[in-house]
């Protein structure tokens, strides 16, 4: 079994195909930047004028990040998007400006610095094996932190993550830019609106009794939720508010506070409730009582946004919905790059029992631990 998340820390901004063609035809493997270090210290000596002394790469599923210390002081992310993602500029300059609009705001996102120019990104030509292509380049402030994968989640960080979650997409509701138009990515495979297009890559796990749970719960949302959709309340969805993508910092002896939030590749026009089952599937991931997750969230997440009845009789089913889209796309993905296996495997282990968990469970009985629990929740 295998599920797909995003980044790891600091590898942020990865950015998946935007459209199911895309993740159809085109390999990850030529289209992914492979730059070496040398070609790194040139861009960074180039472009801001700066001699990098400290360099090393970080994890990333379809572009290049490295960390970068100059010797002139400070940290940085030198983020190379893939070439196919390259093409879309005005969808991350977008990302970036709301990136910038969340910082000056309070919250803690990257920014991106500009060039010797005053660009805050550069479209370079390389060649990594397969002609000459041309590859985005920004250099993102590096955010200190640990990821919340790394640590024992208590109910409290739990809490803030639901509540931090709830607030980037209300602050988001403000944001305002003459291409704004370019999040609603029609037919994005991540966003949960696209359910119904993961039956194109359903024969990924012919063979395996899990894809009977999947198709079901494709069905289910078809007859469940799509109905509902004009009842939810819209947004703007970060879209992988993940355990790997939120950077934690000590807060006294035995408490953590939030100190980052990364990766806004997957950022679409979607809905509020969309953000809150995507964020409980990934805080259920490594945690030893996953079903116990939901509480804690939603009550943080309540905190800033009540959810409305309908939001509330969707979020089981499309959190079960998250985690098909995890593990069908992982599949598919393995089948492009068998040599990345291994970091596309990071939720494997457990992600797809906590599918069968919930599955077995029901909606009954797990909106009554969730909703009882977050009622109960008492903010210390």
């Amino acid at each position: 079994m295998m599920f797909l998340t995003s980044a790891t820390a600091h590898a942020s901004n990865s950015i998946r195909p935007s459209s199911p063609a895309t993740f159809l035809t085109m390999s990850t493997k030529e289209s992914k930047p492979n730059l070496s270090h040398s070609q790194v210290t040139e861009i960074i000596k180039r472009l801001y004028g700066w001699t990098v002394s400290v360099i090393r790469p970080l994890p990333s599923y379809d572009d290049q990040n490295f960390y970068v210390a100059p010797s002139e002081g400070g940290e940085y992310v030198l983020k190379v998007m893939n070439s196919a993602d390259s093409h879309n500029i005005t969808l991350i300059e977008l990302q970036t400006h709301a990136m910038n609009f969340l910082h000056q705001r309070g919250l803690p996102a990257q920014t991106a610095l500009p060039t010797l120019t005053g660009k805050l990104m550069s479209l370079e030509e390389f060649d990594c094996g397969f002609g000459p292509q041309k590859y985005l380049v920004r250099l993102l402030t590096y955010l200190p932190g640990t990821t919340v994968a790394k640590i024992t989640c208590s109910p409290q960080i739990l809490y803030d993550v639901g509540k931090m979650a709830a607030t980037l997409d209300t602050v988001l509701l403000q944001m305002e830019h003459p291409n704004i138009s370019v999040l609603q990515r029609a037919d994005f495979i991540w966003n949960l609106t696209s359910v119904p297009l993961l039956n194109q890559y359903i024969h990924v796990m012919d063979g395996d009794p899990v894809q009977n749970v999947v198709k079901a719960v494709i069905k289910q949302y078809q007859i469940q939720v799509m109905p509902k959709l004009p009842l939810f309340r819209k947004c703007i969805n970060h879209g992988d508010f993940n355990d790997h993508n939120l950077l934690v910092k000590p807060d006294g002896p035995s408490k953590y506070q939030i100190s980052g939030i990364l990766d806004f590749g997957d950022m679409s026009c979607g809905y509020f409730i969309f953000e809150l089952a995507i964020t409980i599937m990934y805080m259920m991931i490594e945690n030893p009582n996953p079903v116990d997750v939901g509480g804690p969230v939603v009550a943080g997440w309540e905190s800033v946004f009540p959810l409305s009845e309908a939001e509330r009789d969707s979020l089981y089913l499309l959190v079960l919905c998250r985690f098909c889209q995890s593990l069908v796309l992982a599949r598919h993905a393995v089948i492009q790059q068998p040599d990345n296996e291994e970091y596309l495997m990071i939720t494997a282990r457990t992600g797809v029992r906590h599918l069968c968990r919930l599955w077995e469970l029901g909606k009954e009985e797990v909106e009554r631990i969730w909703f009882q629990s977050a009622a109960q929740f008492s903010q210390p």
